[in-house]
């Protein structure tokens, strides 16, 4: 019985080995050639060669629009930086921000006249002038002003140097009392023209104050 045991463990082992000496699988640690040119190789970012599922989707939608009749909108005249708010909401938040630099300039002048600041007035000039800055900033900003951008930016250009130079002026010539009520809403309407234009025509209207300032041999505050 035991002799018979021992027979078949020999035989099993000996039909593995033969099958595992016959099989055409022999594992190995090299590559040839091909495979390396296979891992080295670039992966394709060339896009796709054909239809994608969006560009499918968009043919069904618009054969389904022409069965239909349906017409959908057009975007061929929309623009990335179209202003999402339009001039009223630029009017507020202009003003508001034109307002809140009054104010500043405000303080300034009274610093720089050691005056005692009084802010009762300073809240209420900076008030008075809110309604005008919101009517200028929306007349400026409606789809009748952008339809001429050089002839804005020269308005603005014009009209910005004016206000500088006027600026630099009244405070060489006039009196602390005078330059106190004057510059803070000049100061405004001056930053806020070179806010407006382009950088070129900003630069142009720095130069010209400051040419202007040179010129008449006024100091700047």
């Amino acid at each position: 019985m035991g002799g018979n045991r021992k027979a078949r463990r020999a035989v099993g082992q000996t039909s593995t080995t033969n099958t595992s000496t016959n099989t055409s699988f022999q594992p190995t640690t090299e590559m040839d050639e091909e495979g390396v040119e296979f891992i080295l190789q670039h992966p394709d970012r060339s896009g796709p060669k054909g239809k994608t599922l969006f560009d499918l989707a968009e043919e069904r939608q618009r054969e389904l629009d022409k069965e239909t009749g349906r017409q959908r909108p057009s975007t061929a005249g929309s623009t990335e930086d179209a202003n999402p708010i339009g001039p009223l909401g630029d009017g507020i938040l202009y003003s508001i921000s034109m307002a809140s630099l009054h104010v500043t300039l405000d303080v300034i002048v009274f610093n720089q006249y050691r005056e005692a600041i009084l802010w009762s007035e300073i809240f209420t000039r900076a008030l008075s002038a809110l309604p005008i800055f919101f009517l200028l900033v929306y007349l400026t900003h409606v789809d009748t002003a952008n339809r001429f951008p050089l002839l804005r930016n020269l308005l603005f250009a014009i009209g910005g140097t004016a206000a500088g130079c006027y600026l630099v002026f009244s405070g060489n010539k006039h009196g602390y009392y005078y330059v106190m009520k004057a510059a803070p809403p000049v100061g405004t309407l001056w930053i806020w023209s070179v806010v407006e234009v382009d950088v070129l025509y900003a630069a142009l209207n720095a130069l010209a104050v400051l040419a202007f300032a040179q010129w008449n041999r006024l100091a700047f505050f």
